[in-house]
């Protein structure tokens, strides 16, 4: 793709990349296959090749966004599946996070959205903040169809039933090895996660003890950013980043780590960008170093070899996360563990397409990510599984919003396998069993 930025532009270490990326865009189309939002919407803006002309547009010309291009690129839901798919190797992701975060700067969007984006940014990434937000939710919920914003009833109807204990697992602290040291990890214990479902973490930190591992929850690590940083709020998202590069960069500098582990796939795309979005940073050396040692949870159990399991006589349909497949491109990861620890898997037919969560997606577009949603649940109830197995705690909630079966994370059922308890998750419900004690 030809483009007209001037020397001076060019200046800006944002627009020179913007531009290299914009000039690797040789108009193909096959981006249009694979994206979602083109599938459902059918309009050429609102996929990757059309949203690539529309904040070339805007950048080239300097201009302020006009409401049609925010509308278009507000719509993506940064799945990521056209990068797995483009030919040319556009990384379309830094784009449209440069172009959300231009946008941020200089549009002013009507009160009402930025009312709503502004709660969200202050409510998401705290976790008690977010309880208290849930269980207010959780009241509200029966009155969700009287609300006039679609975007506040999805609010409502996301809000799950179950509203888990506090874990003191994500307090900062060191649970040492189980079996003879292996490996020296750090666990990132999120945000979100810690408010909505704490036996993921639980299961993580007995696994990998279990395995050999000593793991470390660092003082002053906490949310990755990724919430804000997709809202083009760069200040808010650097901020909490730069609290985990300094956490666990301190924790490389005194007792080593072998790996930052990271249990929710959203959270690990945006972790191992960490060097490039604080490359003109002080603390572009730490923050490389961070992202370097960045890994999903399922890339080291497979450097640590789990243990073969019974058959557990339980056929699991798995859930490829888009931020893990297209942003991290793990794809069969956790499907060999799965099927090494005991469970029969069976995959969704089109397993590259987003179930519409996509962090705030859901409550943000709800109309597009409900029929994704309804999709995705339809695929995956149809290979008639006992349980549908994610990676990504955002995935878990927008499926199991609607999923008649249980959903729980691939490292719940890993756990279950190699000697952990019997995951919550398959038996909470209208007549839920009680909860079984977790590891405190």
């Amino acid at each position: 793709m030809q483009t007209m930025f001037t020397p001076e532009q060019l200046k800006d270490p944002a627009i020179e990349h913007s531009n290299k990326i914009l000039r690797t865009c040789v108009h193909c189309g096959f981006c249009t296959a694979t994206c979602p939002t083109y599938q459902v919407l059918g309009d050429e803006l609102d996929s990757p090749r059309g949203r690539i002309y529309l904040i070339k547009d805007m950048l080239e010309n300097e201009r302020v966004p006009d409401e049609k291009t925010v509308k278009h690129i507000d719509r993506c839901l940064s799945c990521l599946a056209c990068m797995s798919t483009c030919p040319s190797g556009v990384h379309y992701m830094h784009l449209v996070d440069h172009a959300r975060e231009y946008i941020e700067d200089n549009y002013k969007r009507p009160l009402s959205d930025r009312v709503l984006r502004w709660i969200l940014a202050q409510i998401l990434p705290y976790p008690m903040r977010f309880r208290v937000a849930l269980l207010g939710a959780k009241i509200g919920r029966p009155f969700a169809r009287f609300m006039p914003d679609p975007r506040l009833k999805a609010m409502l109807e996301m809000a799950p039933k179950h509203i888990p204990p506090v874990s003191r697992n994500d307090d900062p602290q060191t649970f040492v090895a189980q079996a003879p040291r292996k490996k020296r990890v750090a666990l990132m214990t999120g945000c979100a996660q810690k408010a909505l479902n704490t036996d993921i973490n639980d299961a993580t930190i007995r696994l990998l003890t279990r395995m050999g591992c000593e793991v470390v929850v660092a003082e002053g690590a906490g949310c990755c950013g990724a919430l804000t940083h997709h809202m083009g709020k760069a200040k808010e998202s650097h901020a909490t980043a730069a609290k985990n590069i300094k956490a666990w960069a301190a924790e490389m500098d005194n007792g080593g780590l072998d790996a930052i582990v990271i249990n929710t796939s959203g959270c690990g795309t945006t972790v191992k960008d960490y060097g490039h979005m604080f490359r003109n940073d002080p603390l572009a050396a730490d923050a490389a170093r961070v992202a370097g040692i960045a890994k999903d949870v399922s890339e080291v159990l497979m450097d640590l070899d789990i243990e073969a399991g019974t058959d557990k006589d339980m056929v699991v349909a798995y859930h490829s996360a888009c931020s893990l497949q297209h942003g991290q491109q793990i794809k069969t990861h956790p499907k060999t563990l799965l099927k090494k620890a005991g469970f029969t898997i069976v995959e969704p037919s089109d397993p590259h397409l987003c179930c519409g969560s996509a962090g705030t997606y859901n409550l943000m577009q709800p109309e597009i990510s409900k029929q994704l949603k309804e999709r995705k649940v339809r695929t995956l109830e149809a290979k008639n599984p006992d349980v549908i197995a994610a990676g990504n705690i955002g995935c878990m909630m927008q499926i199991g919003s609607a999923a008649g079966v249980p959903v729980v994370h691939t490292v719940e059922l890993l756990d279950w396998a190699t000697g952990g308890p019997r995951p919550a998750g398959l038996d909470r419900g209208p007549n839920a069993a009680p909860e079984i004690p977790m590891l405190r």
